[in-house]
């Protein structure tokens, strides 16, 4: 046995001779298991060709391999042999159908496979082989930050073509700076051509100086010739401009020049194809159908467009032949002329049309005396008698108003329809035969609603009481003569049912409006009165009514709006909302006197209504009258024994007079009589007014037990023990109660405060924790936490505080207003336009971007949004306060005094500022302009 890891030599003898043959052509390696012939790079020379399909199969075929049907995977499509001949019917069609649905539905179940796939192949293509764009994405950014001094000292870029480019240019500059040598005599000539002799030669002399040399021409110097030209040139410019500017007469209107060629209109030829198309359209249309009028107009008028007025006057001239009975042809011929022309044009226009009242008028138009125009207008009127337009052009020539009326009383004799002429001619007339007038005009047109204003207007200026002396009318006559009034205008609404002229009780409204725009406001009122039930149920009355009123107020009509309460008042008299309404319009847009008579109204028919008592005798306490107002409580008083709103009116009456022992002798009858908590809270106060800090503690102690519930007798106890430096008794009162209003949020408020005050900060924030787990979602706990975090000197604490608060309360205007304020001054703005975002309606956050404004010291626009946060809401006394401040550090004296004006009308009563100053102790009695003043110093 061979040694293992020997070779076995076989002897030359045996070995196979196919090993030194050549291998047959088609002979390929491997062919057997199912290789075939390639060439790879490292070949030398072109692969040799591998067998062909026929090779192949004859040697599967030898080897007893089976050889597969070409025709076995053969396309349906391209059918043969068995089903070559037959005929693609529907059910074939259904089934590819079927099948390509099928093909489609498996696609799309892996199409979002395939490219996601796909999407994360390209990705990770893009990652590992990165284009330039995104290489460099990062440079290209920080270009922006480059300045424009960066930007310039960038060097310029070279040539950055090829090296052959570079090569050839180098050789063009090399062949152009190349040198060479040039003669003397070219220098000498060139030399001698260019210069200037200051002597004639010995030709030149012979000649006489006069005449240039003919030899070469070198002496003529063109470059001066030249430059005197040009200077020749710019001097007769220089002239003409001059000439322009001192009104002489030139050859040349540089700006009318112009000017004649700007209002130049330049068609283009699509323009003037449009034109010689419209032209051949229209000249058939009135060579077929010369009557036709509307097309001669619509000739001229192309002819004017395209700027030939002759063609145009040509043409409608020969309309006005072909059509003679057109008035539009003649009034179109007379505009096309010359006024003298048309004067002509229309002469003959008015022998063809005389009814044509649109000619006659062109006609007196034309003429420019006034003695002409008359003339005109008469003659007209002899050829149109009922033309109400010609009969008013001739009235409004005449400058004597006797000869106006005659005139009108011919034309209502021609025209007796006409319900202006008949108005015009009463206007003319005297008072008493304006009456005339207008009843005959009533009884020829009795359906007019306009002559019965116009008799009720009649009625309002000539008063039957007014005799021939002049006098001032008092309050009875006014009644009467508005009854007159009234008496006509239901006289009217009747008189028109019965002639079956129904007007709806909107056009009856605005013609109330229209007679108080013309100065008749008891004719205004009248026709409401007559007619403001029309078309409205019983059951709405009074809301309609109320609806209207207030309609009317707002659309200034003042008379209108009276009417409507009065109206209110007569169908509802024991309506106390009504009566308050009718009372606060006569406050607002009356007279003190009206307004109490009013009130005094009132009270009659509903004596059980207190708040008009209360309207009442304040209007006299407010006019000054002191004893009226006392009389007015104390017949209040038989009326409503028990009234809370009377004890305290006549409380608070009493103290503001001075009189403080009638207020506690009232103060004390009423909590024997009413026995109301608010008594009893007034009562406490005026006794702490007064000092008598002691009793005020009892009446509070008493009151307490009475009413644990009212929370503001807790504070005004914690109040007077916290003023007497008695902090521990205060803190038992306000924990009191905090235990018994637990939704009471000024008594947190103030137990907190109390805290803060003693140094003891932390107990402070925890009174505020426990009053927002009491009431949550509340933004004034809220923000008096943020305010003890500022005081105590923590802003990145009340930064926290405030982040937190505006998750819990997200559109507090308050928090938001405060949120402004506490971000850096570069994002105040943004925080502004979020705040008006989200409570962009109230005026605390509307004063916080004003005051934005302010620091930029932009005054117009700080004023005018100090102006909207007062109209958004003006009983918000803190923006009054703010505007105040800005307009004594910007504003003139008139300024400021106009701030105080309107503050003392509108009263305001809240803003946590506002609020402080008025109800402190040392502020009692003072007026809200001393209050204002107050505010604006506090205000920080």
């Amino acid at each position: 046995m061979a040694a293992i890891g020997t070779v076995k030599h076989v002897p030359k003898e045996i070995r196979y001779n196919f090993l030194n043959q050549a291998a047959p052509a088609s002979y390929v390696a491997g062919l057997g298991r199912g290789a075939s012939g390639f060439t790879t790079r490292s070949d030398i020379g072109p692969a040799r060709e591998g067998p062909s399909a026929e090779a192949v199969a004859e040697a599967q075929a030898r080897r007893g391999e089976d050889v597969p049907d070409p025709d076995a995977l053969q396309d349906p499509d391209d059918e043969r042999n068995l089903f070559a001949g037959t005929v693609y019917e529907a059910d074939d069609e259904e089934a590819d159908k079927i099948w390509e649905s099928v093909d489609e539905r498996m696609d799309a179940r892996r199409r979002a496979r395939r490219e996601a796939a796909e999407a994360a192949a390209a990705a990770e293509e893009r990652a590992k082989n990165p284009k330039l764009q995104t290489q460099f994405a990062d440079l290209k950014r920080s270009l922006s930050t480059l300045k424009d001094s960066d930007w310039e000292n960038i060097p310029e870029a070279g040539n950055l073509t090829g090296k052959r480019r570079k090569q050839n240019m180098r050789l063009e500059e090399n062949q152009n700076t190349r040198s060479y040598a040039v003669s003397d005599s070219v220098l000498a000539d060139v030399a001698g051509r260019s210069a200037l002799l200051g002597e004639l030669d010995a030709q030149q002399q012979e000649n006489g100086g006069l005449e240039t040399p003919a030899g070469d021409g070198t002496m003529t110097d063109f470059i001066s010739i030249g430059n005197a030209r040009d200077k020749v040139l710019s001097l007769r410019l220089d002239q003409a401009s001059k000439d322009a500017a001192n009104g002489s007469s030139t050859s040349i209107d540089p700006r009318g020049y112009m000017t004649a060629l700007n209002s130049q209109i330049l068609q283009t030829d699509a323009q003037i194809g449009d034109i010689k198309q419209a032209r051949q359209l229209l000249q058939n249309l009135i060579q077929s159908n010369p009557k036709h009028a509307p097309g001669w107009i619509a000739a001229a008028s192309l002819e004017v467009h395209a700027k030939k007025m002759v063609a145009a006057r040509k043409i409608i001239a020969e309309g006005c032949e072909k059509c003679p009975k057109s008035e539009d042809v003649w009034f179109h011929a007379a505009e096309l002329n010359t006024p003298e022309n048309a004067k002509v044009v229309l002469g003959k226009a008015v022998q063809n049309v005389p009814q044509s009242v649109k000619i006659w008028l062109k006609a007196a138009s034309l003429e420019s005396e006034p003695a002409a125009k008359k003339r005109v207008l008469r003659k007209a009127l002899e050829f149109v008698p009922n033309s109400v337009r010609l009969w008013k052009e001739t009235v409004n020539l005449e400058e004597d108003p006797e000869d106006a009326r005659i005139l009108l009383t011919r034309a209502v004799e021609v025209i007796p329809n006409s319900v202006e002429l008949w108005l015009t001619l009463a206007r003319l007339e005297t008072p008493e035969n304006a009456k005339k007038v207008l009843n005959s005009a009533r009884k020829v047109i009795p359906t007019s609603h306009e002559i019965w204003i116009a008799a009720g207007r009649l009625a309002e200026q000539t008063p039957t009481a007014m005799s021939e002396v002049k006098v001032e009318y008092d309050l009875e006559q006014q009644r009467k003569l508005a009854a007159q009034v009234d008496k006509v205008m239901a006289m009217a609404v009747s008189s028109l049912q019965k002639n079956s002229v129904i007007l709806g009780r909107e056009q009856w409204l605005q013609e109330a409006e229209q007679c108080e725009q013309d100065g008749s406001p008891l004719t205004a009122q009248a026709i409401v009165k007559a007619t403001i039930h029309l078309e409205v149920e019983e059951e709405d009355r009074k809301n309609v009514w109320l609806e209207d009123a207030e309609r009317a107020e707002k659309g200034g009509f003042y008379e209108v709006a009276r009417a409507c309460f009065v109206k209110l008042l007569e169908a509802y008299p024991t309506s106390p909302s009504v009566w308050r309404r009718a009372a606060e319009f006569e406050k607002a847009h009356g007279t003190p006197d009206a307004v109490q008579e009013v009130l005094a109204k009132g009270v009659q028919h509903c004596p059980h209504a207190e708040v008009l008592w209360l309207m009442a005798a304040k209007e006299k306490w407010m006019g000054g009258d002191i004893p009226g107002a006392h009389a007015i409580l104390a017949d209040a008083f038989k009326q409503n024994e028990d009234s809370e709103s009377i004890f305290l009116a006549a409380a608070k009456l009493a103290s503001e007079t001075n009189e403080m022992e009638a207020a506690q002798q009232i103060l004390q009858k009423a909590r024997a009589q009413a026995d109301t908590e608010r008594i009893w809270m007034k009562s406490a106060m005026l006794e702490r007014q007064l000092g008598m800090l002691d009793a005020a503690l009892d009446t509070l102690q008493q009151a307490i037990s009475k009413y644990p519930g009212f929370d503001k007798l807790h504070m005004i106890r914690g109040q007077i023990l916290e003023s007497r430096g008695e902090t521990s008794e205060a803190r038992s009162a306000y924990a009191q109660g905090c235990k018994s209003c637990p939704k009471s949020i000024p008594l947190w408020i103030l137990s907190a405060r109390l805290e803060e005050k003693a140094g003891i900060v932390i107990k402070a924030r925890s009174l505020l924790e426990k009053a927002r787990l009491h009431n949550p979602k509340n933004d004034e706990l809220w923000m008096e936490s943020i305010k003890i975090e500022e005081r105590s000197g923590s802003a990145q604490q009340a930064k926290s505080v405030l982040a937190r608060a505006m998750q819990e309360c997200p559109t507090s205007p308050l928090l938001w207003s405060l949120a402004i304020f506490m971000e850096a001054p570069q994002q105040r703005k943004g925080r502004s336009v979020d705040a008006l975002k989200k409570a962009g309606e109230h005026p605390a956050v509307i004063i916080a971007v004003a005051r934005l404004f302010w620091a930029e010291r932009k005054i117009e626009k700080t004023r005018q949004w100090m102006q909207n946060a007062i109209t958004a809401d003006a009983d918000w006394g803190d923006a009054w306060g703010w505007w105040l401040k800005f307009e004594r550090q910007h504003g003139e004296p008139e300024r400021q005094q106009l701030v105080i004006d309107k503050c003392v009308e509108a009263q305001p009563h809240h803003g946590p500022v506002w609020q402080a100053v008025a109800k402190n102790l040392a502020n009692v009695g003072k007026s809200i302009p001393d209050i204002l003043e107050l505010v604006a110093d506090k205000l920080e």
